[in-house]
């Protein structure tokens, strides 16, 4: 794969061009700007980025990460009109988090695909100095062709301040404007309407409702410093069936947690199935003070913690909102229903795992023919709700789905769906870096 340096440039055939942002470390968001030969954007309806998808009617569009791939723009030349003399792909940091600089970025490139030839890949240089936002490549008119330059600028300021560089108006957000580090919005062209047009928010909206496929993920954006912010999780159950409901259905709730203090971002993914004599490994997500930190990582690499002294909320210990791992169970449900476990300061959570056990006799029916599912809202217009898509019977244990707070962006939810072996009740175990063991924990039978 042909490779750019930092100015270099090459042509490229017109038609659609995709552009894929890949990194490592911290998520990055990809943005495009339509930009006139002015150098500057001819409306606010020339930047493409998630809360405005597209741009010509599609000719321009924005596509979040999915199970097809990282987050993308598609371009189609043949689309764009005339006085678009360039499209411009753009890097930022979330502008919700004015803290988020590349300096934690430890890698990133943009792969250029166009459509029927061999794709281009660019690297830019390391950004070290407090950049917020870089300026990727751009998509330019040469007379009837087309060619694709790689820029690797980065800009302190952040997409707002970069977009009204460029001529959009934004509406910036309030921790940025008391932070100082944006210049002052340059006075917009005279209008015909009466009033201006309002400015375009960079604040990233609320997921809605979302059920995710099996072995899915998504991220739910939130400030987990707000001390107001309550995640509910739910495990719901209707029973399946009268049938099933006569011959009872009590499934219960648990919470398995690893503090912040005590998580890793380790070497494998959050959520991944591990067997037993796993070792976790990697640095500490909270940085101890010098003389704690060996201290805490040989802490996080050790064995974890079972029986009364393991990390987690359930029916017998119901936790606390007030006080640690502000994690609580609402209640018991013993026929079909519901119950709620709702977490709080959310800085202080590093991974949740939440799982359901069947009270039933040998693990009568599966999971799913109750109906089982979890439900995650921030309370805010995010809802995720994490389904099962096995039959497997005579399971005691599933767990269900991994919350995990040490996503820079707020908490994601991973579809996770792994059972126990076959007639055993030992319980999953969470370790500190938010992989997942089955049939390592403790054998506790629930007493009716």
């Amino acid at each position: 794969m042909p490779e750019l340096g930092k100015g270099e440039n090459t042509a490229v055939p017109a038609g659609c061009i995709t552009a894929e942002l890949h990194t490592v470390g911290p998520p990055i968001d990809l943005s495009a700007l339509l930009v006139a030969a002015d150098g500057k954007v001819r409306s606010d309806d020339d930047m493409v980025f998630y809360n405005q998808p597209s741009a010509e009617s599609g000719t321009v569009r924005h596509i979040g990460a999915n199970a097809e791939g990282p987050e993308r723009i598609e371009v189609d030349t043949a689309g764009l009109p005339p006085d678009v003399d360039r499209v411009v792909l753009v890097g930022s940091c979330d502008p919700d988090d004015v803290t988020r600089t590349f300096h934690d970025v430890k890698q990133m490139t943009i792969r250029v695909v166009p459509l029927g030839a061999d794709p281009f890949k660019f690297r830019p240089p390391a950004l070290t100095d407090g950049e917020r936002t870089v300026l990727l490549v751009e998509i330019y008119r040469r007379g009837t062709a087309w060619k694709l330059r790689a820029i690797g600028q980065g800009y302190s300021d952040g997409l707002a301040g970069l977009a009204t560089d460029f001529g959009v108006r934004v509406d910036e957000p309030d921790e940025l404007a008391t932070a100082g580090q944006l210049e002052p919005v340059p006075t917009a062209p005279a209008r015909a309407e009466s009033s201006p047009a309002p400015r375009m928010s960079l604040l990233k909206p609320p997921l809605g409702s979302v059920s995710l496929d099996k072995g899915g993920r998504v991220s739910i954006s939130m400030d987990k410093h707000d001390r107001e912010l309550t995640v509910d999780a739910s495990l719901e159950w209707d029973g399946g069936s009268n049938r099933r409901r006569r011959l009872g259905a009590d499934l219960d709730l648990y919470a398995l947690f690893v503090p912040a203090s005590k998580a890793l971002h380790g070497q494998m993914a959050p959520g991944t199935l591990v067997k037993t004599g796993h070792i976790p490994q990697g640095d500490l997500l909270v940085r101890p003070g010098p003389t704690g930190s060996a201290s805490a990582k040989r802490a996080a690499q050790a064995s974890p913690k079972k029986g009364k002294s393991a990390d987690v909320v359930y029916y017998k210990r119901r936790g606390s909102l007030k006080n640690r791992p502000f994690i609580r169970l609402d209640g018991d449900a013993r026929a079909p229903g519901r119950e709620s476990i709702r977490i709080v300061r959310p800085s202080e959570q590093g991974y949740v795992l939440l799982c359901a056990y069947s009270a039933l006799s040998n693990g009568f029916g599966s999971f799913r023919s109750f109906g089982a599912k979890v439900v995650i809202t921030d309370g805010r217009g995010s809802t995720v709700t994490v389904p099962l898509f096995e039959n497997t019977k005579t399971r005691y244990w599933v767990a269900i789905a991994l919350v995990d707070f040490s996503d820079p962006d707020g908490a994601s939810i991973h579809h996770v769906e792994a059972y126990s072996a076959r007639m055993t009740e030992r319980r999953p175990v969470l370790h500190p870096d938010g992989t997942i063991e089955m049939n390592g924990g403790p054998v506790e039978f629930k007493r009716r």
